[in-house]
């Protein structure tokens, strides 16, 4: 008798569990939010991607979780001590340890493929980016050359009129566009919002790491004492919302490691094209180059001329105050 209620209880949880949630009008995606487990959303498709493979790893462990303690609860009171008389002994029960023995497996290989599958789309590379930027990290600050543009299936270099340097062969060739770090002014990253956006990775002296916290990633910038680029780490984003997003070093790099910072900030194409146009105009060596072509942009929230979620550190070693945010 007391065997059927058991049975007759468990076929009623095993029905209503399903029927609640489906009468909660709950989908995928509004379940997927609420256990998200701390995780931010992320600005690019390829974070999306990295938090719902973090979520649904969760929810899976969580509800293997539910099971197994349930299982434990259940055995704790249906065969509770109730006389001193010694219970049937069994030796095997094949079918249940064949279950126990496949299902871990299956959720091995299921969260193997899933892993694999998402870090290939974070690591894919196109063959060609519409955009392509070096990252130049050096102790302790950052600079950003734009390198080239895609437009209509041709890859414009993004350089000044008339500025020159020389490369890894020696060549002199033209300038790329860029923007520089300095104790008095946060580098600004600018990229446009929904195209693909490659960096190219570069270190002048140690190992730095590139991290936008709503990335959802961050990647090492290995030195290779070589102004040659073919051997640095390389990544690509597409950014799907428009904002500020405060940037770090993530590795130890020095006595000013922690305030390595930058800022990067997603635009529209439109917006990002006349910050282009605006830094070719100026001269390479304009140190207000970054502020002004930041102020060429049209968004009023994004055309700000210097950076608004980090400000530059105070590196006087005879000042005992700490530093403060110039806007405040």
């Amino acid at each position: 008798m007391r065997r059927r209620r058991w049975a007759r209880g468990g076929k009623l949880a095993l029905l209503v569990g399903p029927l609640a949630l489906v009468l909660s009008g709950c989908s995928a995606h509004d379940v997927e939010k609420k256990l998200r487990f701390g995780w931010p959303t992320g600005v690019t498709e390829q974070a999306t991607k990295m938090r719902v493979l973090w979520s649904w790893t969760g929810v899976t462990a969580l509800a293997v979780g539910v099971v197994v303690w349930s299982l434990i609860f259940w055995c704790c009171i249906r065969y509770r001590k109730k006389n001193d008389e010694l219970p049937r002994q069994t030796k095997y029960n094949l079918p249940v340890e064949i279950v126990y023995s496949i299902l871990p497996f299956v959720f091995i290989a299921g969260l193997f493929y899933r892993t694999v599958a998402v870090e290939n789309d974070v690591n894919k590379l196109s063959a060609n980016p519409q955009v392509t930027i070096q990252v130049d990290a050096f102790k302790w600050n950052w600079q950003f050359e734009y390198k080239s543009v895609l437009q209509n299936g041709v890859e414009i270099p993004q350089v000044y009129k008339d500025a020159t340097t020389t490369d890894a062969n020696g060549k002199t060739v033209p300038l790329n566009l860029s923007t520089i770090g300095s104790d008095d002014e946060i580098p600004v990253l600018v990229i446009p919002k929904g195209e693909t956006v490659q960096f190219v990775e570069h270190s002048e002296d140690v190992i730095h790491s590139f991290w936008v916290p709503e990335f959802l990633f961050k990647r090492d910038i290995l030195p290779y004492g070589t102004t040659a680029t073919t051997r640095d780490n390389k990544f690509e984003i597409t950014a799907t919302s428009e904002g500020s997003f405060v940037g770090r070093c993530a590795e130890l790099c020095g006595t000013y490691h922690s305030q390595m910072n930058f800022e990067v900030r997603v635009v529209s194409p439109e917006d990002f094209q006349r910050y282009l146009t605006k830094l070719g105009s100026l001269p390479a060596t304009d140190p207000t180059r970054q502020s002004e072509s930041l102020t060429a942009m049209s968004d009023p929230t994004l055309n700000k001329p210097y950076a608004t979620t980090t400000y530059p550190f105070n590196t006087s070693r005879t000042d005992r105050s700490a530093s403060q945010n110039p806007g405040n």
